[in-house]
């Protein structure tokens, strides 16, 4: 019926009030995030939406069917629920039940934050994780308040050594990317500010005068 760009599209289209649609593949199709927040699937050219308390009633309802995907040669089903035709052709209710997607997708984000520690996000071990608390870095939230450069300074400061690595280890980290899949564009950002910070680093550890 639809190929996956053309359902990517239109969803993007569709869903637009919600914010900017970022697309990344997973699952074996795509995700379809707000705010690096995934609220729905684009997979073998359907849309499926993530599962929450006010797409619940409707799903069972409608008996709309599960996403399944094959893990290791076994059927997996996932918490994301089919867009019907009977839906695509209703945008408006299209666009409210993607909005309880997104607001359900966020509220778990949060709660799963709460618990997250340093340690458990991409590239970051309980080393690292020591490290950045003893630098006043505790918390997930606080890691993603304060930006991977601002932290890469704090350990900077009371670790000379400190490289580059740990600065893509970083913002890979806070974005949800392991270091070597960091897009290119960040990492040569990344690589002009290092190169910067230290130049300027050798020169205020130069003596007046």
């Amino acid at each position: 019926m639809k190929n996956s760009r053309h359902t990517i599209e239109q969803s993007q289209r569709i869903l637009s009030p919600l914010g900017r649609i970022d697309v990344r593949t997973q699952f074996g199709g795509y995700s379809l995030a707000v705010e690096q927040v995934v609220f729905a699937v684009v997979r073998e050219d359907e849309l499926y939406l993530r599962a929450c308390e006010g797409l619940q009633c409707y799903v069972i309802d409608k008996q709309i069917p599960q996403l399944i995907i094959q893990k290791r040669g076994m059927p997996v089903a996932l918490n994301y629920f089919k867009v019907t035709d009977e839906i695509w052709q209703d945008e408006e209710q299209l666009c409210s039940l993607s909005q309880s997607a997104l607001e359900g997708a966020r509220h778990a984000r949060l709660s799963k934050q709460r618990e997250q520690r340093l340690k458990d996000l991409p590239n970051l071990g309980l080393s690292l994780e020591t490290q950045l608390r003893q630098v006043g870095i505790s918390t997930v939230q606080s890691l993603r308040d304060a930006g991977a450069k601002s932290c890469w300074l704090r350990l900077k400061a009371v670790n000379k050594h400190l490289g580059i690595n740990t600065l893509f280890a970083l913002q890979g980290a806070i974005s949800g990317y392991h270091q070597a899949a960091l897009p290119e564009e960040i990492r040569q950002e990344l690589q002009a500010w290092y190169l910067l910070a230290l130049t300027q680093g050798a020169l205020s550890d130069k003596p007046s005068g």
